[in-house]
């Protein structure tokens, strides 16, 4: 079929559907409804995705840049603005208590590289002229 989501959800009812529907041909015809389904689900989920794209308001359609944000922020914190603060507090503050470190870098490299593909994804858009500085007609 190709569409993974398509394939998990027919692996799952694949043997309860064998020992329900014996027929091939109507398990085929089965098989396609719930394709069908789901792909309606997919489209219905994208409409919405649109809308919210498209909304004025940086709480809506500005989660991806405040990710970036808070994502950049913190690995300039981690790999750069600890030490700084750490060798301030030690030099001129030393019965001061220690800056704060950042706990589970591991995740944090894991939301940039997320980040990193969705960037790559948006050049991409750019590159074809879908991105939303793109689409003829639509105002800012």
């Amino acid at each position: 079929m190709g569409i993974p989501v398509l394939d998990t959800i027919l692996d799952v009812i694949k043997t309860p559907l064998e020992r329900l529907i014996p027929d091939k041909n109507k398990k085929a015809e089965f098989e396609h409804a719930l394709q069908i389904e789901v792909l309606k689900a997919g489209l219905g989920q994208m409409e919405i995705n649109k809308v919210e794209a498209a909304h004025k308001s940086i709480f809506v359609a500005g989660w991806r840049p405040f990710i970036g944000w808070v994502c950049g922020f913190a690995l300039a914190w981690h790999f750069i603005l600890y030490d700084i603060a750490v060798w301030v507090q030690l030099s001129f503050f030393p019965a001061s208590p220690q800056p704060p470190a950042l706990n589970g870098t591991e995740t944090l490299i894991t939301v940039l590289l997320s980040m990193l593909g969705l960037g790559g994804l948006r050049t991409v858009e750019k590159i074809k002229g879908v991105a939303r500085e793109g689409i003829v007609g639509k105002s800012e």
